[in-house]
């Protein structure tokens, strides 16, 4: 017979005490599987609580697999098998296995006590969670909020509407109907290779340049062609020379704050990438997730080019949420209802409860603010990194003007693998500069994210492996 206790006094609910207690008589073995647990209506009596109470307990024990509803029967207790307690073992770095999706899921699975060194986004701790916490309760009683349907094809519209505003304060005119919400800039760069891009075009990337970005453009079967970068910003003349040599039909870019030099384009450079668009008739892809960590205004292709062959991409992952995966594109009139389809074919529609929270933020007055102290944090983490660099050796790119990444240099070193492989044993993720080269090609290079940079660890650790 199940003895167990209840108390109406209790701060937890009556469904909650029934849960816990008959999965710990479950868990400790008390409860074996196949036995026959109380009838609804017994149970109740029993303990004196309502049948939909009883109710309520079984079916979430039935959700979590401790209890089978057998009908005309009654609820048994399951046989559940029990996963392996045996921990993983961390995946060691080759030299062959190098890529994107190697240090993605080394950074995602890191866990509390990894150090991220490498990653391309704020820690938890930075972000505005309590604001994101506020909204997602205000949403939540508000009947009109759409929880359950599917959203609308270009996205929701209230965001749509917003988001013109917030281009505008970056040079960039754009329309509603010009705007396509997606699932962070990552789904947006994806679906404009879907409509550049065929197997075996030749695309032009920056070298060094975003590694996810190459890694997607491979599994389309493109030719990447890096284009150098210098701290103004691509090298224009070479990126005219293979414009006329390779025909590419799009340049996929980063203009402000770049992954992972941090670098930004220079208005010189800026005009003469378009006029080689123009010239070699071929469209610009400009990916600005990180925009709003830039402190001043900057120069932005889409804002000299007025979306004519420039196509837009940001997010909200990096500043609100990479939980709430919002992001958006803009473009061309007639490109965005290409993008659209696109959408609509390979993915249905955008989850609207997030962009509605996203545009809940943006609009309540809290938003500015908050990504003002993110700067400023940002720039006092960028001079602690510096610092750490010259006390350990290594040789910065140069010193950023804002963001997350420094791009820093080991010296004396022809390839950084080996030094983040090393890393990795210890429990820290550092990425090596071939991940961000078109071809994979050895680099002496590393990403370090500034926040991370002043972490102890990692400075005792260079200081080791480069001593």
């Amino acid at each position: 017979m199940l003895q167990i206790s209840l108390s109406a006094q209790s701060d937890i609910p009556l469904v909650d005490q029934i849960v816990l207690a008959i999965r710990g008589q479950i868990d400790d073995r008390v409860l074996r599987p196949g036995a026959r647990l109380a009838a609804i209506r017994q149970f109740a009596e029993m303990h004196e609580v309502s049948r939909f109470t009883v109710v309520e307990a079984y079916d979430r024990l039935v959700a979590q697999g401790y209890l089978q509803s057998r009908r005309g029967s009654g609820f048994y207790v399951a046989n559940r098998s029990l996963p392996d307690a045996t921990p993983m073992a961390v995946p060691q770095m080759e030299r062959g296995a190098v890529d994107a999706a190697w240090l993605m899921r080394q950074a995602l699975d890191a866990g509390a006590e990894g150090l991220r060194a490498s990653a391309g986004w704020l820690p938890r701790s930075w972000l505005d969670e309590e604001g994101v916490r506020r909204q997602m309760r205000a949403m939540l009683r508000d009947a009109d909020a759409n929880l359950s349907d599917y959203g609308r094809p270009q996205g929701y519209l209230p965001l749509r509407q917003h988001l013109p505003f917030k281009l505008g304060e970056l040079g960039i005119a754009a329309q509603p109907s010009q705007i396509v919400l997606t699932q962070g800039a990552t789904q947006a760069l994806d679906m404009a290779i879907h409509h550049f891009v065929r197997r075996g075009d030749a695309v032009l990337v920056d070298d060094p340049g975003y590694f996810s970005l190459f890694g997607c453009l491979r599994l389309h079967g493109a030719r990447l062609i890096g284009v150098p970068w210098t701290p103004e910003g691509p090298d224009a003349a070479v990126l005219e020379r293979l414009a006329v040599e390779h025909k590419p039909k799009v340049y996929f870019t980063q203009s402000v704050l770049h992954n992972p030099t941090g670098a930004c384009l220079s208005p010189a450079n800026a005009y003469r990438i378009l006029q080689c668009a123009e010239r070699n008739d071929f469209h610009v892809v400009e990916d600005d997730t990180y925009c709003d960590f830039h402190p001043a205004t900057t120069t932005r292709l889409a804002a000299l080019d007025h979306l004519h062959r420039v196509i837009y991409v940001s997010s909200f992952s990096k500043t609100l949420s990479g939980n709430l995966r919002v992001g958006f594109v803009a473009a061309r009139p007639d490109i965005a209802e290409a993008l659209t389809d696109i959408k609509v074919l390979t993915s249905l529609a955008t989850p609207e409860a997030g962009e509605d929270m996203v545009y809940r933020m943006l609009t309540e007055g809290h938003y500015r603010k908050y990504v003002e102290r993110l700067r400023s944090r940002l720039g006092e983490g960028c001079a602690r990194a510096l610092r750490m660099l010259d006390r350990v050796g290594l040789q910065p790119f140069i010193a950023p003007q804002g963001g997350v990444f420094i791009w820093a240099r080991i010296p004396g070193v022809e390839d950084a693998v080996e030094i983040s492989a090393k890393a990795a044993q210890e429990g820290i993720i550092l990425a090596p500069g071939t991940l961000f080269r078109p071809q994979s090609q050895a680099s002496p290079w590393l990403r370090l994210n500034v926040v991370y940079a002043g972490d102890v660890r990692l400075e005792r650790f260079l200081k080791k492996v480069l001593k």
